[in-house]
């Protein structure tokens, strides 16, 4: 089931409410990263105080571990990891593109070599649909080809990616999309399938994609094939050709961006879903994300600093289990010498702390940007949230 309602609209950037089997979730929204069924580093009690509305499972790695009889024993993912709210799945399509040479596509699926015993796997669209099924996932992602920003044909690899390479790729994705849905009809899943716009960096290829998956009528439309090695401005350039012209009625889903301001220039130009291992990934690499611009904890400056990552910040990292935050005289929370203390050492609490505060900041980024839609004041919000970023920490 799958139900999107527009609420209102500033410009091109859509303030919306998606229904869908396991609940309701307020768009524009950003979805943490569950690739092997948990959020790295995060409980999900704290995922839901953090307002998490759903969140995202991948196909691929699921497969490989536990595999499908343990998650048919369970009745689904949702039981499995303990979350009850919405989750999407990717295709499995995108970490199979990530294996480069290892694997070898065919007009059938993928072949390719197991990355956990080495067991040799195929995996087609009809494939990726009957696991996405036994996943139970309220959002399934359709199997597609990632069309590389540089080449790995080898005899143009190191290259950038072709117009006909490129072409090839969204022609077979097409040709895959068909195949899903009619699997996904035959498999009679009660959730919502997804196509996915593909063609590389030129826009004629990504306007064929898109007029052939609106020929097939998905529920929801998402971007594929971005922040696969292309500049920023490629990948803008590319946000603001297909965003407008994604159909209105139909939630819209950026795949794999970005950062703050990535997500901010996505709702700009009519985007209402993202997911990324950024704010996750980074946190456990000392990246940390604030209202006021990024920050490295590891850095010998923050080794006796007493203020917290971020002193308007409501987190448990920033403001503590008062969450009142320091700019508000609040004082329970952790310091940047703590937390950098934490990382020196190599204490797990550390990058723990800092992966609920990168999630936080960009789930309440997304919170703000609602409230900014609601509010009709979103143009003034973009300025402000510029202004506060380009201040520094």
């Amino acid at each position: 089931m799958l139900k999107f309602e527009l609420l209102k609209t500033e410009g091109l950037a859509r303030r919306g409410r998606l229904t869908l089997n396991h609940g309701v979730v307020e768009t524009p929204v950003f979805m943490p990263v569950g690739t092997y069924g948990t959020v790295k580093g995060v409980m999900p009690k704290s995922l839901e105080d953090m307002g998490a509305q759903i969140i995202l499972g991948n196909t691929f790695h699921l497969w490989m571990r536990p595999g499908l009889d343990v998650m048919k024993a369970f009745g689904g993912l949702h039981k499995f990891e303990n979350w009850h709210k919405p989750i999407l799945t990717d295709s499995g399509g995108f970490q199979v593109w990530s294996l480069g040479e290892m694997r070898k596509i065919s007009e059938e699926g993928v072949r390719f070599s197991s990355p956990v015993n080495g067991d040799k796997l195929f995996l087609t669209p009809e494939g990726s649909m009957q696991i996405q099924t036994t996943l139970n996932s309220d959002i399934v992602m359709q199997f597609d080809e990632c069309t590389p920003y540089v080449s790995l044909d080898p005899k143009t690899k190191g290259q950038l990616t072709t117009e006909r390479e490129a072409r090839i790729s969204m022609e077979l994705s097409m040709r895959w999309a068909k195949r899903c849905q009619d699997e996904f009809a035959r498999l009679e899943n009660p959730n919502a399938l997804f196509g996915i716009v593909q063609g590389g960096m030129y826009e004629n290829l990504r306007d064929e994609s898109l007029a052939g998956l609106e020929e097939l009528n998905f529920p929801g439309i998402a971007v594929g094939g971005v922040s696969v090695g292309e500049p920023k401005e490629d990948m803008q350039r590319l946000i603001r050709h297909i965003g407008p012209k994604l159909p209105a009625h139909k939630p819209h889903y950026l795949m794999g961006v970005g950062t703050p301001e990535d997500l901010v220039y996505g709702v700009q130009h009519g985007i209402d879903m993202f997911d990324c291992v950024m704010p996750t990934r980074n946190a456990r690499n000392g990246h940390l994300f604030t209202r006021f611009g990024d920050l490295k904890i590891r850095n010998a400056r923050h080794k006796s600093d007493e203020r917290p990552l971020d002193e308007t910040c409501t987190c448990y990292a920033c403001a503590g289990s008062s969450g009142v935050p320091y700019a508000q005289g609040g004082r329970d929370g952790f310091s940047r010498a703590y937390l950098h203390h934490l990382d020196r050492c190599g204490e797990m609490l550390g990058p723990m702390l800092a992966t609920v505060h990168n999630l936080h900041y960009y789930l309440n980024l997304m919170r703000e940007v609602r409230a900014a839609l609601d509010a009709g004041s979103f143009g003034e919000f973009v300025k402000q949230f510029h202004a506060d970023r380009a201040r520094g920490v």
